[in-house]
């Protein structure tokens, strides 16, 4: 008997070849869109149009919901950091990522397996494969097939727009900006699929992928594409040598500004908005800036239109980020929003911490929702507490119990308590701006909610 294989639709509309020999392929993956299907399939998403679809559909059963369980239940999501690079200047390597990345770029499910193996221990990125082959019709009859028409039609107007619009010189502008480099023989793999019924698009990149879901009646591309190199320009940050890294690093840490390093925290966000939301879409506007937010997180927002004058003469004059773009990014951050180091808001998008009950984790992550970087540590001790001060994060940590004894080896760890009074018995939230221009937030609950606690950071 004949073996019957699944075939994967991989639409690879054109190659499209710029500059000097970068690649950058369009397509549409269907292994990348029913995996992205499952995921929002999952009871942990919100409500969304394909969780809807398939939820009135036939195949919503005890068998499937029973797969569903199991997809969202594998253990795929491992990561390792780049010790020798300044923290967070680049991205952990993540295996979720690395996974889109070979649904994108094989031609089978098979391939992907034989790809991926390593990745993940066998049994898993087996059941992994076997959930995407058998959610592979479902999402084509309840997804795919309805909006094929008007989705074709897109990606063939997406290709047509990305080769009239010059897409290799934005590339090229960013890689001297970043003074970052890129390996011309490796391709840009474009991966879209249909959003229906969405007044909005999705974009990441991660690697040499950029990725987004589109809504099936776009019809202006500006934003998309604008959005899309908003995107590449942090793989190019993240690209840049360590040793460029290191001395970017050292001069943020070495201006005197106490905001120099909050700034430099919210930086590979604001220059991405920048060159992205605000040169990018300025260029395929006809010359007239993006008058709507250009990110929705407003310090970034904020920020990148303060910063837009400056980046912008750095593309026209053709010069790289140095020592001088980055004493008069702090001067800007400080002088235009000396505020902004004190706002629980902005100092908690970058945080770590300390609590010996698990649950307070959910209650900040309900206050501060919005998350640029986050660690947690369930263990108050003098390792833990060394191991928070390596990072350049806001540091909160929670005392519920043994208050007399936690104070005290707080205390003890950080040299800029050593003048600090207080009563262990009474109820505080007390905030410190350390030496590595990092907040510390100590909070000493004792009758209080924790949500009642954090409204009193100031």
């Amino acid at each position: 008997m004949k073996k019957k294989h699944l075939t994967v639709i991989l639409m690879f509309l054109t190659l499209l070849m710029w500059g000097k020999s970068i690649k950058f392929n369009i397509k549409y993956s269907e292994p990348l869109a029913v995996f992205v299907f499952m995921q929002n399939l999952s009871e942990n998403y919100p409500d969304n149009v394909f969780k809807t679809e398939f939820q009135k559909s036939k195949y919503n059963t005890d068998e499937f919901i029973k797969l569903i369980r199991e997809f969202n239940d594998l253990p795929i999501d491992y990561s390792y950091q780049f010790d020798e690079y300044p923290y967070a200047s680049k991205t952990r390597m993540q295996t979720r990522d690395l996974l889109k990345k070979n649904l994108i770029e094989t031609n089978t499910l098979n391939d992907f397996r034989l790809r991926s193996i390593g990745i993940l221990p066998n049994n898993v990125l087996n059941a992994l494969t076997t959930y995407i082959k058998s959610f592979t019709p479902i999402y084509n009859e309840l997804i795919y097939q309805p909006n094929k028409i008007k989705f074709e039609k897109q990606l063939a107007e997406i290709t047509e727009y990305a080769k009239n619009n010059d897409l290799d010189s934005y590339f090229e502008k960013g890689l001297v900006f970043y003074n970052s480099s890129w390996d011309q023989s490796i391709p840009f793999e474009i991966a879209f699929y249909p959003f229906p019924e969405s007044d909005y698009f999705t974009a990441q990149a991660f690697y040499n992928n950029f990725v987004s879901a589109i809504q099936t009646d776009l019809e202006d591309y500006k934003d998309l594409f604008s959005v899309m190199m908003h995107e590449t320009y942090h793989i190019i940050y993240n690209e840049q040598t360590l040793e460029f890294k290191v001395l970017i690093d050292e001069a943020f840490k070495t201006n005197p500004s106490r905001s120099s390093n909050y700034a430099y925290l919210l930086m590979n966000e604001v220059l991405a908005t920048a060159l992205g939301n605000g040169y990018v879409y300025e260029k395929l506007n006809n010359g007239k800036q993006d008058v709507n937010d250009w990110y929705f997180h407003q310090y970034i927002d904020l920020m990148s239109r303060k910063i837009y004058p400056l980046v912008k003469g750095y593309i026209t004059e053709k010069r790289s980020i140095d020592k001088n773009f980055v004493n008069q990014y702090i001067q800007l951050y400080e002088t235009s929003f000396p505020n902004w180091i004190n706002e629980p808001d902005n100092i908690m998008t970058y945080r770590y911490v300390i609590s010996e009950n698990s649950d307070d984790f959910n209650t900040i992550r309900r206050k501060f929702r919005y998350r640029s970087m986050e660690e947690n540590d369930s263990e108050l001790s003098e390792t833990s507490i060394n191991t928070m001060k390596k990072t350049p994060l806001t540091k909160l940590i929670v005392i519920s119990n043994d208050n007399a004894q936690k104070l005290t080896l707080v205390k003890s760890n950080f040299k800029e308590l050593r003048d600090w009074k207080y009563i262990p018995d009474q109820e505080f939230v007390r905030k410190f701006l350390l030496n590595d221009k990092s907040q510390l937030i100590i909070i000493n609950q004792k009758n209080s909610t924790l949500d009642k606690l954090l409204t009193m950071i100031k």
